[in-house]
């Protein structure tokens, strides 16, 4: 039973218990109480209020001690504030008595109305024990941490607490003051109370969450110690856990709880399903323990708990990553799904396959549920994902029509899916319309600056900023310097971090930097700066030198970086990928091949290079190759005819990009089908059904732009007089009359 039950339980036992006893009252009032009770016990709130306003006589304190107290519990204020005013006015007395005005005080707070509680409390006549703990639990459940530790501090003068105001006082310091609730443990223990299990779940939870004086730790220490343990001492410890990413050792705490015999509830099942999380060690352990817990939970009929079943989903997601399968056990059990269920199978969807988390949101309106903010904001990012805008602008006008238009969480959303889209003026609309922007507003539109290669105007944004950059910010700005070859600018605002801002770089700072001067041929500096690093560099900060020595010829260096990137991050294909292709580009054949068969004896593999069109609206997806679209032998006569003009406008393919040693025919039959350039053949094939834009040619790809593609899509979009806008996986590429908006530096 939880403190919150117990406390319901103990108030209504000790009031009782100093009322006079039922034999001592008339019969007529005894037989109301009785009949009142018996209604109140079963639920029936509304017809023992109208039995008692039917019956016009002074009625005892008992009957409206029971009913006060079954207003708190069904938390029924409107019928609370209605009986307080008919006792006041029927009768005078009660409203003077102790045990009367503590269940009124009890059933204001359990309704939120902590003003009127407080009323109440200053205007009785005289107080005990249980008048006080009423107030502090009420202004603890409410989040009122200030007002519960005033009180408490004021109850010490009068009287002893009791567990539950020290469990109450100690929860309100969770997310508040972490230095008061270890004096309030200090006198917990000097009273002894400390070993109370109220008390000790309490103090577990605090330490847990206070961020002070090693949490975790302290939390470990009271739990080893209690003399009795009971679930809720469990989960509370199996959460703390889990709070600070320690999942093993939340499987463990279970595994001893389950040995023990103790029973698990709703509680602990979610807590455990949250600390599989996917950046988690040990990659094995978890799925198969997560495994045996779904049996568990099947077993046990917890599964057809919405909130457990919503878990174990997420859990799925996280540790395997297949969205089908997560959808599979979504759509096989048999839950009545609230919106949160909703939204979280949509968020699995929204970037593996963001035109499924769009239809799963039809298919949640088609269930009658209504989506709220949040519903929207994971729809958002959805369509974030998407070739077109088209998407992202029909859920902006429901955003509009639902009320949500004032929501900064929501323009943030809209700024991020438009500027993903290719429409960095929307993004810049939607900004210009926030009334109040938080710092995640001006990261959004610095960011889609940087995705755009508007460095200019990233930093023009920036000077004007109004609220305390974080280190996103930074991120973003170093971003927007580094694919712009702004190397002086993108300096200055690494220096200007901790001397201006007091914000200490971090590992992401850092391979900004690294990617700045690598871009730029400093690679040096890059490597110099990287034996500065106060941390150990990741696999971002290896990959983005990795990718500098590939561009600019530095083999030597490559090896070091490739090495180290594999030594972190062995299942990443780059470090191979991108050494091979180092090979490749002076000859190396063998030692090319050698790293290929090494990927294989490793399992590695490559990511294909896919891209994406919209025709009709209708998505097409493209491989190299063309293997994936039915149209491939049209497509590629079409491209070939395609490229035999752009070769008399001046196109030589870059046959030394080619992987492996082929006769130069072959190397360039190899560069012609890449998906981006098919994707655009069949593009211009259908120009009549291009969508939104028409003339605009729309290409999303999954991987970088090759250096072949990008000169390829120059001379196109010269040829065929049209805009061609290509989105790869580090920012857009705007191709217009022979030019691209990157100016050739990528």
């Amino acid at each position: 039973m939880s403190a919150t039950c117990t406390w319901f339980v103990y108030l209504r036992s000790f009031s009782s218990s100093n009322l006079p006893p039922p034999s001592s009252l008339r019969p007529e009032a005894q037989k109301l109480l009785e009949r009142v009770r018996m209604l109140a016990t079963r639920g029936l709130l509304n017809e023992a209020l109208s039995l008692m306003y039917t019956i016009r006589k002074p009625h005892c304190n008992q009957t409206y001690a029971t009913l006060f107290h079954e207003c708190a519990r069904q938390s029924c204020l409107h019928e609370g504030l209605s009986l307080h005013h008919y006792m006041v006015a029927h009768s005078p007395t009660s409203p003077r008595n102790l045990f009367v005005t503590n269940h009124l005080i009890n059933m204001y707070c359990k309704c939120g109305y902590l003003d009127y509680a407080q009323q109440v409390f200053d205007e009785m006549p005289e107080r005990n024990l249980i008048s006080w703990t009423a107030l502090i639990s009420g202004y603890a459940q409410c989040g009122q941490a200030d007002n519960c530790c005033r009180l408490f501090l004021g109850m010490l003068l009068q009287y002893r607490p009791n567990e539950f105001a020290f469990a109450s006082v100690l929860s309100s310091c969770v997310n508040g003051d972490g230095h008061f609730g270890w004096q309030v443990h200090t006198l917990a223990l000097k009273m002894c109370l400390d070993a109370c299990v109220y008390v000790a779940n309490a103090l577990i939870t605090m330490y847990s969450k206070s961020g002070v004086y090693d949490g975790k730790t302290n939390a470990w220490t009271v739990f080893k110690f209690m003399e009795y343990q009971n679930t809720v001492s469990w989960n509370s410890m199996i959460s703390v856990f889990q709070f600070h990413g320690l999942g093993a050792r939340a499987m463990d705490l279970f595994t001893q709880m389950h040995s023990k015999g103790i029973s698990f509830d709703r509680t602990t099942l979610i807590s455990l399903f949250s600390s599989f999380v996917r950046n988690n060690n040990d990659t094995n352990t978890f799925p198969r323990f997560c495994f045996q817990l779904h049996c568990l939970t099947v077993k046990t009929g917890f599964i057809s708990e919405v909130k457990v079943a919503t878990a174990l989903i997420k859990a799925y997601s996280d540790l395997v990553g297949n969205a089908v399968d997560s959808y599979r056990l979504f759509s096989e059990t048999s839950c009545h799904w609230d919106v949160v269920s909703w939204t979280s199978i949509i968020t699995i969807f929204a970037e593996q396959e963001p035109e499924k988390a769009l239809l799963l949101f039809s298919q949640l309106c088609q269930e009658g549920l209504t989506p709220d903010w949040y519903t929207y904001s994971i729809v958002l990012k959805a369509c974030a994902g998407l070739v077109t805008e088209r998407h992202a602008s029909a859920f902006h006008s429901r955003v509009i029509k639902v009320g949500f238009e004032g929501d900064t969480v929501l323009a943030n959303s809209l700024i991020h899916a438009y500027a993903r889209c290719g429409s960095i003026s929307m993004s810049k609309q939607v900004f210009d319309e926030i009334k109040d922007h938080d710092v995640i507003s001006w990261n959004s539109m610095i960011k889609a600056y940087a995705l755009h290669g508007k460095a200019r105007e990233a930093l023009q944004l920036f000077s004007q900023i109004n609220v305390q950059p974080d280190p996103t910010t930074f991120v973003a700005l170093l971003s927007a310097c580094s694919h712009a070859g702004l190397i002086e600018e993108g300096i200055r605002t690494f220096n200007c971090m901790q001397k201006s801002y007091n914000i200490a770089p971090q590992v992401d700072h850092y391979a900004c930097m690294v990617d700045l001067y690598g871009r730029a041929g400093k690679i040096h500096e890059a490597e110099k700066l990287i034996g500065e690093m106060p941390m150990e560099p990741d696999s971002v900060v290896w990959s983005a030198l990795l990718g500098s020595c590939r561009k600019h010829g530095n083999t030597q260096l490559a090896k070091f970086a490739a090495v180290k990137l594999q030594e972190l991050d062995p299942r990443n294909s780059l470090g191979y990928v991108q050494m091979s292709n180092i090979h490749c580009s002076t000859g190396n054949f063998d030692e090319a091949g050698a790293l290929w068969n090494e990927m294989k004896d490793y399992r590695v593999r490559k990511e294909p290079g896919l891209s994406w069109v919209e025709i009709g609206n209708k998505v097409h997806e493209f491989a190299s190759g063309g293997r994936r679209h039915p149209d491939r032998e049209v497509i590629c006569s079409k491209l070939e005819g395609l490229i035999g003009k752009l070769k008399e406008m001046g196109y030589v393919p870059e046959t030394n990009l080619a992987l492996y040693d082929l006769e130069e025919e072959q190397k360039e039959e190899h560069l012609y089908h890449h998906s981006e350039k098919l994707a655009l053949m069949f593009s211009v094939m259908n120009e009549g059904n291009l969508n939104p834009h028409g003339s605009v040619v729309r290409i999303v790809k999954n991987i970088r732009i090759c250096l072949d593609c990008h000169n390829f899509m120059k001379l196109a979009s010269d040829f065929l007089r049209r805009e061609i806008v290509v989105r790869d996986s580090n920012r857009f590429h705007h191709f217009n009359d022979g030019l691209c908006s990157c100016n050739d530096y990528w």
